[in-house]
């Protein structure tokens, strides 16, 4: 199938936005073997949204619309395209339903003016937003099927991941199935050497290789006739991708590394604490944004200066004075400090410069010191990530979370 996909908004064209839509849509659309032709972006205005439509439907087989299906005046993507595809808008009742209990579960009154998003085109598949008021739709006329998705993100996604991708894998035939291999500790452009020969000659599974926020993922992809013999084509394809890589394979279908780390340590019974300085508490919030979390994790304490990390800590102050709070000595002390003051089973301690400046002493902004406390014994990492303040305190973070996950699992501490 040869897809366009049109984005919807004035905002996209100002620049006031990022259309991050049209990339999730068509990595997704990747997975499911079907080739993405074109990608528009056109303002809030019907008439030049119904030549970009025209223009789509003679020359793809599938068009994926996002945006313009809002409660305003300026949301019109909804009668754009009825029209320009002769299709009646028509109530739908159970959208309409949807709609109302959205307002009186926030306690709002809903205006007149949302009735329209549960305006839809008659005989279409009806794709239920669980994450915002307007419904997202799907049909087929004249030989092109038409996608309609709302624009904001946080509904786009959801809302395509789940029932667009259900809908279309039926167009493209049989199913597809997936399953991501998660990576940390070795980069981009090493991972897909190593796998080099294996993508070349795999065609169906096939791989595919992304790099996000300081770690790796290997997407093993499989279409058949159905899930149980996809399933059989990738499994010893997944195992060979992970027997090539070895342990820097941290999960398979994990959601990131903190989830990883919550069902380790869920399923271990073990406690953790977290003392925390130039990360300024992001380690915990990762934590705690898992759900389930206070299964295993007691707290943390953001000791950003000496002496609270001395009052509650307990760093010397002698390692202090000759060491400085930057370096393996206090980390170590900072994670040893946490696990007694909580008495769990494993503490972190994380101190460095995140940047821009670096030490005094000429240590580079950048410089970060984990330490990791379990069953009597403290180890320490030293990392240079001098990509910036924000990503500095984000490898940290996420090279902690790899400590844990290599010291409990019983692997080598790289």
């Amino acid at each position: 199938m040869r897809a366009e996909i049109i984005a919807v908004g004035t905002e996209i064209l100002l620049g006031d936005i990022v259309n991050t839509n049209a990339q999730m849509i068509s990595l997704g659309l990747d997975e499911l073997g079907i080739d993405v032709f074109y990608q528009t972006v056109v303002g809030d205005n019907p008439e030049r949204l119904k030549e970009v439509l025209e223009i789509a439907r003679g020359r793809s087989d599938l068009i994926i619309t996002t945006g313009g299906l809002g409660p305003t005046l300026d949301d019109l993507t909804r009668e754009t395209i009825a029209e320009a595809f002769g299709k009646k808008l028509v109530l739908h009742k159970p959208s309409l339903r949807r709609i109302t209990a959205f307002f009186d579960q926030i306690g709002k009154q809903m205006t007149q003016n949302n009735v329209k998003q549960a305006m839809l085109p008659a005989g279409c598949k009806v794709l239920d937003n669980d994450w915002g008021t307007a419904p997202g739709c799907a049909f087929e006329a004249d030989g092109v099927h038409v996608l309609m998705l709302p624009g904001p993100p946080k509904e786009c996604t959801p809302m395509f991941h789940t029932a667009g991708m259900a809908y279309l894998a039926k167009l493209a035939g049989g199913v597809i199935v997936s399953h991501n291999i998660r990576i940390f500790g070795m980069g981009e452009s090493a991972m897909e050497d190593r796998l080099h020969e294996l993508m070349e000659s795999s065609t169906n599974p096939t791989l595919a290789p992304y790099a996000k926020d300081g770690e790796c993922l290997v997407r093993v992809t499989a279409k058949a006739e159905t899930i149980e013999v996809a399933e059989r084509l990738l499994e010893p394809v997944v195992r060979q991708v992970c027997d090539t890589l070895g342990d820097v394979v941290y999960g398979i279908d994990v959601e990131s590394m903190e989830h990883a780390m919550a069902k380790l340590l869920t399923e271990k019974g073990l406690t953790l604490s977290v003392a925390e300085s130039c990360t300024g508490g992001l380690l915990s919030k990762r934590i705690t944004d898992v759900s389930g979390a206070s299964k295993f994790y007691k707290g943390g304490a953001c000791t950003y200066c000496n002496e609270i990390k001395m009052k509650v800590l307990g760093v010397k102050k002698e390692t202090l004075d000759e060491f400085t709070a930057v370096s393996s000595q206090t980390a170590r002390e900072m994670a040893q400090g946490i696990a007694m003051a909580y008495g769990t089973d494993l503490g972190i301690g994380i101190t460095g410069y995140a940047g821009p400046d670096g030490g005094e002493d000429g240590t580079p902004a950048g410089t970060v010191y984990i330490g990791l406390y379990y069953q009597g014994k403290t180890q320490v990492r030293r990392i240079l990530s001098p990509r910036g303040r924000e990503r500095a305190r984000w490898d940290a973070a996420n090279n902690a979370f790899d400590m844990i996950l290599r010291v409990v699992e019983g692997r080598k501490l790289i």
